[in-house]
């Protein structure tokens, strides 16, 4: 599935993704394959990526969680994800 994370100033990430964990409002939720269409509002928090690799052009602006597996995440303040048909965007702060 695709992903990109949008700030208003650069894109922090666009790319294939197995997953992703967003910081939702309740609590962290997984967004996988084929996952239903969502819209949801996010707070401060890390997006996490699970990912087979990272171009090095978006690989500055994440963090690699571990060396073992290929975990990358992001730190926000707030923001929105919209997910359909394996392509989301995350829009935040």
């Amino acid at each position: 599935m695709n992903i990109k994370i949008l700030t208003p100033e650069y894109v922090v990430f666009e790319g294939e993704v197995n997953s992703v964990l967003l910081p939702g409002k309740n609590g962290e939720f997984h967004i996988m394959k084929n996952h239903a269409g969502i819209v949801s509002s996010l707070i401060n928090g890390k997006v996490k990526l699970f990912v087979n690799s990272v171009d090095e052009a978006y690989a500055k602006n994440l963090t690699r969680e571990n060396e073992k597996d290929s975990v990358f995440s992001y730190s926000i303040k707030s923001g929105v994800v919209e997910f359909n048909h394996n392509k989301g965007i995350i829009l935040c702060e």
